[in-house]
């Protein structure tokens, strides 16, 4: 499946897709960082959020320690093959997938506490 994305102005790995109302991001597995790096960097950007400042703990959401253990290579050095985790942040949804996908929909107008559960969009690995 197809979706159009662009890039944004201040994030050079954000990309809005406007059809499914939601950000891409996209953590590189083969980098240093930590997938939580990742997660609160792209989520600073969807919501102009200053984490330096304080005004963001990851905490708050999710165990960024299990998570990252989750997501890191398996103990003989290989990388994970699929699954996902999914959680609220700063009242926004975030999909974490194995192949290094980070996916941020914006709450919506619905329900806000009711989260909805929602494929991953893109089932091509990168």
């Amino acid at each position: 499946m197809q979706t159009d994305c662009s890039p944004a102005d201040d994030a050079a790995d954000r990309q809005y897709d406007q059809s499914n109302d939601r950000y891409v991001f996209h953590h590189d597995t083969e980098s240093s960082a930590l997938v939580t790096t990742t997660i609160v960097h792209a989520l600073a950007s969807v919501t102009d959020i200053d984490v330096s400042q304080g005004e963001f703990s990851l905490y708050d959401s999710v165990d960024p320690d299990a998570l990252n253990r989750l997501f890191r290579s398996t103990a003989d050095g290989s990388e994970r093959s699929g699954g996902h985790v999914a959680f609220t942040a700063v009242e926004h949804t975030v999909y974490v997938y194995a192949n290094g996908d980070v996916i941020i929909h914006p709450p919506t107008e619905t329900d806000p506490g009711v989260e909805q559960p929602r494929p991953h969009p893109n089932s091509q690995q990168r």
